[in-house]
């Protein structure tokens, strides 16, 4: 599926692959490891206290192991641990600031963030959950195997999936921002991962939107029933997603992690949706019986045609920026617009070249119509919280706070 390059070094061979990106999936946060024990003891049940560590052990373990690969076991031992892990952030149990809790980049152990707040941990779970949800829409447009034509097929069904996840994923992000930053005192936030930005999070959200509104068109795109009308509107509604997205990057810090690689690819598909829009609009404008409106189209599909050209340079400059990543082959609308913009571009202008002459103060590039965005992100809400945080349950602690006091003034005194 893949290109591939052999390194040789100490008389072994060595396979590096390149990995292919449809979906972008900014850098992965897992777990690191962290004393639930000690921190929580005696403030809270034993019980809980071991499934809330052996949760997040899991967590850790499997992500690591797999690379974040094993989506269905990590999002259900999320999901788990999410249940709990709520008991802490509530006040009235008084252990919302008790546990320092680590994450780290699952790329790179050196990125690790430590934060003392319960609403830290539960905002990068989601922060995961939609990680992970990003990584199945990917792996949904990516497939495994090639037609017996030598091209890609990507189904129908998979692409509508996709869509489903890239909406399910902004409504954890959209969660994040609404209903849990606000949570987190502004001091802490200056102090952890760049990649928890509140920009950040509402550029991958409206991104996810932008590339679900992508597949969506590229499904108008094949079928016959889809208007002209339906297409214009689909890509100027993906533009607007992605002049959003860049808009919420633009006031973040981007030195860190995947920032920069984070903005190439929204710039690419800026400019791959701008150029869609005005092909698409470009063909409306020509089915007016006026000559202005004849002008006013080669100028779209000449813009169109520049735009092009412009994304595959942003493309290749989103593919060498670190992590070194490849782009797919070329699939959905832009399949088949890099070869119709070029040709209607050269064939317009060649048609409608007298009236250029003749009409050159009517050689502007014309506005883009507005639309009102159709994709919205999946509303989210926390689950239910255990059962086991019952206050009768655990109303008689088997250790009180002061002896759990006493036994950390022995532990400092013992080291």
């Amino acid at each position: 599926m893949g290109c591939t390059y052999s390194v040789y070094g100490l008389g072994r061979k060595k396979k590096l692959s390149i990995p292919e990106v449809v979906v972008f999936v900014p850098s992965m946060r897992i777990p690191a490891q962290c004393d639930l024990q000690r921190a929580l003891k005696g403030l809270i049940p034993r019980d809980l206290i071991d499934r809330l560590t052996c949760l997040r052990n899991r967590i850790a373990l499997v992500a690591e192991d797999t690379g974040g690969s094993a989506i269905t076991e990590l999002r259900q031992a999320l999901e788990e641990y999410l249940a709990i892990l709520i008991g802490l952030t509530k006040k009235e149990n008084g252990v919302e600031d008790s546990v320092e809790f680590k994450w780290k980049n699952l790329e790179d152990d050196r990125q690790e963030t430590s934060v003392a707040n319960a609403w830290f941990e539960l905002l990068s779970v989601i922060h995961m959950m939609a990680m992970l949800t990003l990584s199945e829409a990917d792996s949904l447009m990516i497939p495994k195997d090639y037609s017996g034509s030598g091209f890609r097929v990507v189904s129908t069904d998979c692409k509508r999936d996709a869509v489903d996840l890239l909406l399910k994923a902004a409504g954890y992000l959209e969660f994040c921002v609404r209903n849990v930053l606000s949570r987190i005192p502004a001091e802490i936030k200056k102090s952890w991962s760049k990649d928890l930005q509140e920009g950040v999070l509402e550029a991958i959200s409206i991104q996810a939107l932008g590339q679900g509104t992508e597949i969506q068109l590229g499904l108008a795109v094949e079928s016959q029933k889809a208007t002209l009308s339906v297409k214009r509107r689909l890509a100027c509604e993906q533009l607007i997603y992605f002049s959003q997205a860049y808009q919420c990057l633009s006031g973040c810090d981007l030195n860190q992690g995947y920032g920069k690689k984070h903005m190439w690819f929204i710039k690419w598909k800026f400019l791959e949706s701008k150029a869609a829009a005005y092909y698409y609009h470009g063909l409306v404008l020509d089915k007016g019986n006026e000559p202005s409106s004849h002008v006013s189209a080669v100028c779209c599909f000449l813009a169109a045609q520049e735009l092009l050209v412009e994304s595959k340079k942003a493309c290749i400059t989103f593919c060498l920026a670190a992590p070194v990543t490849r782009a797919p082959p070329l699939w959905g609308v832009m399949k088949h617009l890099n070869q119709k913009i070029p040709e209607v571009a050269s064939r317009k202008s060649q048609m409608y070249g007298y009236l250029l002459e003749q009409e050159k103060a009517l050689q502007s590039l014309p506005e883009l119509p507005d639309f009102q965005l159709s994709l919205r992100p999946d509303d989210y809400e926390l689950p239910a919280i255990d059962s086991a945080w019952d206050s009768e349950k655990w109303e008689n602690q088997s250790q009180p706070l002061k002896e759990h006091l006493k036994d950390c003034e022995e532990e400092i005194e013992t080291e």
